[in-house]
């Protein structure tokens, strides 16, 4: 008569196999599943990037579109006020108005006071300005700000100050 222990270890075994299989299987399942939609996910993010970077080189190349080729300038009056009406719509300081024109702030002032004009050159600039929105008025001085290089100052040492004259 065989041994009831070694019978009884045997049959548990089996159970214990059996049981574990099954939930096993399960999570085998579920994992394969979680490994396809991982890759499914990566292809997705890899062709998003791809887009992404097309359309940030389009609206680069659209941005930095040189205003003279855009329209002629036939007929394009200079006036101080639509300068300044131009600049308050967009909500920008003459600063930051001029960055975007590609003069400096102290020009524009200038041209809202009427105490200089613009060359032609700059009223292109102006004249392309005026098509601009502020959504695209503040992504082309994001752009601008994003290529100038932070300046870097080297710091004064403390203690020592300059003698006033």
């Amino acid at each position: 008569m065989p041994n009831i222990a070694v019978v009884l270890k045997d049959v548990i075994r089996r159970v214990a196999k059996r049981e574990i299989k099954a939930l096993t299987g399960k999570m085998k399942q579920a994992v394969a599943k979680y490994r396809r939609d991982i890759a499914h996910l990566k292809r997705q993010a890899r062709t998003q990037d791809k887009e992404i970077a097309l359309l940030k080189r389009q609206e680069r190349k659209r941005l930095d579109e040189s205003p003279a080729k855009a329209k002629p300038l036939e007929g394009v009056r200079f006036s101080a006020r639509s300068v300044k009406a131009q600049r308050r719509r967009l909500k920008l300081s003459a600063a930051d108005y001029g960055k975007v024109v590609g003069v400096s702030g102290l020009t524009i002032y200038h041209w809202e006071q009427g105490k200089s004009r613009p060359r032609k050159a700059q009223l292109a600039a102006l004249v392309a300005a005026r098509g601009l929105g502020r959504r695209e008025a503040l992504a082309k001085l994001e752009l601008l700000k994003a290529r100038a290089k932070p300046a870097t100052r080297k710091p004064r040492k403390k203690g020592r100050r300059k003698a006033k004259r």
